[in-house]
């Protein structure tokens, strides 16, 4: 258990937010403990702070039940997860987006799509009065398109080269999606002195990242 153990509990997803989010946080002026590479997931001593180290879907929920105060975590991620969170600063990096793809020769009408995103997808569907089975898979979506299994698929989509490689088409862009720093609503009126300066120096720096270097 750490409630209560730390003066800020910070949630960080592995992978390529998580240098990001921790420069940013640093950049504003909180002091993070040092991350060592190893296994090692819970990094700080007690009374200062702590950062945890998650995986990128996991970080919303730590967040909205409170083990964590704050995180960083993909605006794809939110989409998904449904979480009840605070959402005050867009952070600007780790920029990618949500699309529909399919393989060039699926032109017909889509009944079955593959994701990893299947709340996004559903919600998506119903919005455009659409009725399509959803196929959740953990990895490599775009071999549901490659091999048949799925009509289309719903993936993030970073620069395309992947999708180039293997004869796929990014057919809609559905949501965009960059690094947001969130923050438990109880958190933030129990720990507000803390977190309220925090919320204003990452919102500028986010809007003139020239002055965070």
């Amino acid at each position: 258990m750490i409630r209560g153990r730390y003066a800020l509990v910070v949630a960080l997803p592995k992978g390529r937010n998580f240098a990001d989010g921790y420069q940013a946080l640093t950049k504003a002026g909180l002091e993070l403990p040092p991350v060592q590479n190893g296994r090692a997931l819970l990094h700080g001593n007690e009374g200062g702070i702590a950062v945890l180290e998650l995986r990128n879907h996991d970080v919303p929920t730590y967040v909205d039940l409170g083990i964590a105060d704050v995180g960083v975590v993909g605006n794809d991620v939110l989409l998904e997860s449904g979480r009840d969170v605070y959402e005050p600063v867009d952070l600007g990096t780790g920029a990618c987006r949500l699309s529909l793809i399919r393989h060039p020769a699926s032109s017909g009408p889509i009944r079955r799509i593959a994701t990893k995103y299947p709340r996004f997808t559903a919600q998506v569907l119903r919005e455009r009065g659409i009725v399509a089975d959803i196929i959740e898979l953990a990895g490599n979506v775009e071999l549901a398109a490659l091999t048949g299994l799925a009509d289309a698929v719903v993936d993030v989509v970073q620069t395309g080269a992947t999708l180039r490689a293997a004869g796929l088409l990014e057919v809609e862009v559905l949501a965009h999606s960059t690094a947001r720093f969130i923050v438990n609503r109880q958190s933030l009126k129990l720990k507000r002195d803390l977190l309220r300066p925090l919320i204003e120096r990452l919102r500028a720096n986010a809007h003139n990242p020239s002055t965070a270097s």
